[in-house]
């Protein structure tokens, strides 16, 4: 009865920390950038991008979901050097253009180059706001809003789990 019992225990141990490994080793995905052109960004299937993304950042990119606020590795991130999309690696944003908004969410007041972004009106959740995509490979980064610093007004709330970070050499 005891040695039955304690191979139950055993047993039900095993069995909760399988999830955990697997979402571990989902989490440790790497993208890599190589050979990735703008059409063969925008023909990936979805089964394409769930294996090259965390769930995550697939919920983010590819479903218009939003992280949390305040639990971006780049919300208090000031190094200098650029961000890019996590999904493509498109060059989006400048270190030099991110402030602290105080919203949780890394905040920029200008894109890299306004052809690496796109805007659309977003009439989700009974608001009206301008989500920004990625131009190359469509993927939800955020939201821009008119309450940025000078000199552009604007402020780019962007989901940190939609970038990547190239440290200025």
């Amino acid at each position: 009865m005891k040695i039955q019992l304690l191979y139950t225990l055993v047993a039900a141990i095993l069995f909760l920390q399988l999830p955990a490994c697997a979402q571990e080793k989902q989490e440790k995905k790497t993208n890599s950038y190589e050979n990735l052109k703008p059409q063969k960004m925008k023909d990936m299937t979805d089964a394409e991008w769930r294996e090259r993304l965390s769930p995550e950042e697939y919920r983010v990119l590819r479903q218009q979901g939003t992280e949390r606020p305040g639990t971006s590795e780049y919300d208090q991130h000031w190094e200098a050097g650029v961000y890019l999309c996590k999904g493509c690696g498109t060059e989006l944003f400048e270190a030099t253009t991110k402030f602290d908004a105080h919203c949780g969410w890394p905040s920029f007041y200008d894109a890299v180059d306004k052809k690496n972004i796109k805007e659309e009106l977003d009439l989700s959740h009974g608001m009206r706001r301008i989500e920004v995509k990625c131009a190359n490979c469509d993927g939800h980064l955020g939201h821009v809003f008119p309450d940025g610093p000078k000199p552009t007004g604007l402020r780019y709330c962007i989901n940190g789990v939609a970038l990547n970070f190239k440290a200025k050499e």
